[in-house]
C-alpha cells in the first residue's frame, strides 16, 4: 500500500498528519523533514524569553515520540530533491519515494534585506526551533553581564512580539520600520496608534519612517546606517520584516504558483493528488480570490479538512474568519483583517465600546468584513465574530 507522504514537519505537516491518521487507521504516513523532526509550537518563537523557555523546552516531543504516536515513519535531515507528479514519486537524499497522495507543507523563508556594511551577515531571523536557539546563544553572550541592546527590523507582528518579548526581560530594544505607525498592513490606524503607544511605555524605542541601509562592525558592537540619516549602536539586530513562501520544490514540479502554491478550495494544487497548506500555500475563496494566510487558525482548519479529503471525503477549506491574537501583553489586541481586496473600497470605524477600542472594517455597501479590539478579551471577541458571521447570512 502506497504511503501518505507529507513534506514537512512543522505544525502542519505533522496536523495533517495526525488528523489523517484519527480518519485512516491502516494507510502508511511517511513525513519527510531537512530539520530533526521536533515537534513545537512555532508561533511560541515570539515570546517565549518572558516566559523563560528555552529551545529544548519549546520542544514537546521528539520526531521519533511523533512517529510512535501518529504510527507513521518519520525522515529526518533528509531533503526531498524533486517531486515526480506523473509518476507519483519523491527523490529525497534517501531514495527515491512512491506516493499515493502527496501534502506540501513546507513553509515559508525569511525575506532577507539587502543590507550594505561589512557586518550584514550577523543579521538574524527567527523562524525555526534551530534559528531560536542561535538567536538565544547571541543574546547570552551579548547580555552576560548588561542588557542586550537590540534592533527590530520591521514593526509588523512579529516584530511587535519580540519587541515587546524582550523589553519584558531587560533587554534595550529599537523598533525599526519604514511605515509611520506598527501593523500598518493589518490593523487600522487608531489600534495602529496604540501599539504605538504602549510600545513605547514599555520603553521600546520606535524609529518610524525610516530603514536600515547598513550593518557596520564597531568597537564590538554593531552599527546601523538608517535611511533618514540616522544612526544606531547596537549589540544585536534581530531582522522581523516578513516571510516569502518556499516555492523551488513545487516550481520544479510545475506547480501552480503566485505568491505561494496555489491550491484550490480543498487544498488541492494544479497537480492531481497533490496538497499543500500552511505558509507554503496560497488558498482559492469562494469568489475566486487567492490569499496567503500565514496564521494558526486557518491552518488548522486547512488540516482538517484536507485530511478528510485525503481519506476519500472530499471537503471544502471552511473560510470562516479567524481572529489573529497578536501576543503583546503591553497592548493585547485582536484582528481579523479584512480581504485584501476590499482594502481599497471601503473604511475602519471606530468606537469605544466599555473599556476597548473596537474598529470595524465595512466595505462599499455597509458589509462588515473584518475587525480589531484593544485590549482584546474572549467575550468581546466572539461577539465581534458573531457580528461577521449574520453579515456572512444577509441576503445579496
Amino acid at each position: 500500500m502506497k504511503p501518505l507522504i507529507i513534506v514537512g514537519a512543522g505544525l502542519a505537516g505533522y496536523t495533517v498528519a495526525r488528523e489523517f491518521r484519527k480518519l485512516d487507521k491502516t494507510r502508511p504516513i511517511l513525513i519527510v523533514t531537512a530539520d530533526d523532526g521536533a515537534f513545537y509550537s512555532k508561533p511560541m518563537l515570539s515570546n517565549a524569553l518572558a516566559q523563560g523557555k528555552s529551545a529544548q523546552q519549546l520542544a514537546s516531543q521528539s520526531a521519533a515520540q511523533m512517529a510512535t504516536q501518529l504510527d507513521a515513519t518519520v525522515l529526518t535531515a533528509t531533503d526531498v530533491l524533486a517531486i515526480d507528479g506523473e509518476n507519483q514519486t519523491i527523490a529525497t537524499a534517501q531514495g527515491v519515494h512512491g506516493y499515493y497522495k502527496l501534502v506540501l507543507a513546507v513553509g515559508a523563508a525569511p525575506i532577507r534585506l539587502p543590507l550594505e556594511g561589512d557586518a550584514a551577515d550577523q543579521v538574524l531571523s527567527v523562524n525555526s526551533l534551530d534559528h531560536y536557539r542561535a538567536f538565544r546563544t547571541r543574546l547570552a553572550e551579548q547580555s552576560a553581564s548588561a542588557k542586550c541592546r537590540v534592533a527590530i527590523l520591521g514593526a509588523g507582528l512579529i516584530g511587535c512580539e519580540f519587541a515587546d518579548d524582550l523589553a519584558g526581560v531587560g533587554h534595550a530594544v529599537s523598533l525599526i520600520d519604514p511605515n509611520p505607525l506598527p501593523l500598518a498592513a493589518i490593523a487600522p490606524t487608531v489600534l495602529s496608534q496604540g501599539m504605538a503607544d504602549a510600545l513605547r511605555t514599555k520603553g521600546i524605542a520606535l524609529r518610524l519612517g525610516t530603514f536600515v541601509r547598513q550593518v557596520s562592525h564597531a568597537a564590538g558592537a554593531l552599527q546601523l546606517q538608517l535611511a533618514d540619516g540616522g544612526t544606531l549602536t547596537v549589540d544585536l539586530v534581530l531582522s522581523a520584516v516578513g516571510l516569502r513562501p518556499n516555492l523551488a520544490l513545487a516550481q520544479a514540479a510545475n506547480l501552480t504558483t503566485k505568491r505561494g502554491i496555489l491550491v484550490d478550495r480543498f487544498g488541492q494544487s494544479s497537480t492531481p493528488d497533490i496538497h499543500a497548506l500552511g505558509d507554503c500555500a496560497e488558498y482559492t475563496f469562494d469568489d475566486g480570490v487567492t490569499q496567503t494566510l500565514p496564521y494558526v487558525a486557518p491552518l488548522m482548519t486547512a488540516a482538517r479538512a484536507i485530511a478528510r479529503s485525503l481519506s476519500g471525503s472530499p471537503t471544502a477549506i471552511a473560510q470562516n474568519p479567524a481572529p489573529i491574537i497578536v501576543k503583546t501583553p503591553c497592548y493585547p489586541l485582536a484582528l481579523v483583517p479584512p480581504p485584501l481586496h476590499a482594502l481599497g473600497a471601503g473604511a475602519w470605524r471606530a468606537s469605544r465600546e466599555g473599556d476597548a477600542t473596537v474598529c470595524r472594517f465595512h466595505d462599499q455597501h455597509g458589509v462588515m468584513l473584518g475587525f480589531g479590539v484593544a485590549p482584546q478579551q474572549a467575550a468581546l471577541r466572539q461577539q465581534l465574530l458573531d457580528e461577521l458571521a449574520k453579515q456572512e447570512t444577509l441576503p445579496a
